[in-house]
């Protein structure tokens, strides 16, 4: 599996894909996280767009891979593998982007409510934006896998499919990932730190599902 995840990551580094997915999230950061604001506001608002962002880099990473090469690689590792190798490559770069977001906003905001009156610990705060940040690339990570192939194989279905499901995910207040980042929010408003355990166990589960169901149907198809 290594082999393979390291071959993914050259696919995805060599082919310039993960430029436009990295550069919309640096222009949200640039534009969102202001110097001197609320820190968990912050963290929730450089959070919510993993979602999206991480459907649109395991599209690319399954679909990055020539129609040859990847029957060749599927040949000599199956296809299941082949394609968990995919997925992973997609959330771990998500991963490193989320990284740099929370960094990004411990170095320019604030650690106080939004009123900026109550102190916020630094790092329970830093701890919760990783772990919103977290249950939103898993998610982002079970819709990506979801809405592309082997489950949907058109573009014209797959495409709308994994908007549709990112934004209605970051809206609906059943979503884990809502409820994630709204308790940085709700959080921000009083002072107090949630870490959004359950949200992150709820998003673990459904993306090992979805990976899971993935990868399988992706061996026999294949």
């Amino acid at each position: 599996m290594t082999a393979l995840l390291r071959y993914q990551a050259a696919l995805l580094a060599g082919s310039h894909r993960w430029l436009p997915p990295t550069i919309c999230y640096l222009a949200f950061l640039a534009i969102g996280v202001q110097t001197g604001g609320p820190i968990l506001d912050a963290y929730g608002w450089a959070a919510a767009p993993l979602l999206p962002l991480t459907v649109w880099l395991t599209r690319i990473c399954l679909t990055n891979e020539p129609s040859a090469a990847r029957h060749c690689a599927a040949a000599a590792a199956g296809p299941g593998r082949v394609h968990l190798a995919a997925v992973l490559t997609a959330t771990l770069a998500a991963g490193l982007l989320a990284l740099a977001g929370a960094a990004f906003v411990a170095l320019l905001s604030d650690p106080h409510s939004s009123d900026h009156r109550v102190a916020v610990p630094v790092l329970p705060a830093t701890l919760a934006g990783l772990l919103t940040a977290l249950a939103c690339v898993l998610l982002g990570t079970a819709v990506g896998a979801l809405c592309n192939r082997p489950v949907l194989r058109g573009t014209a279905s797959a495409v709308p499919a994994g908007l549709a499901a990112a934004l209605l995910l970051l809206v609906l207040g059943a979503s884990p990932a809502n409820a994630a980042v709204s308790g940085l929010v709700t959080g921000s408003a009083h002072g107090t730190v949630t870490v959004p355990w359950l949200p992150l166990a709820a998003t673990l589960l459904i993306a090992a599902a979805a990976v899971a169901a993935a990868c399988a149907l992706s061996a026999r198809r294949g």
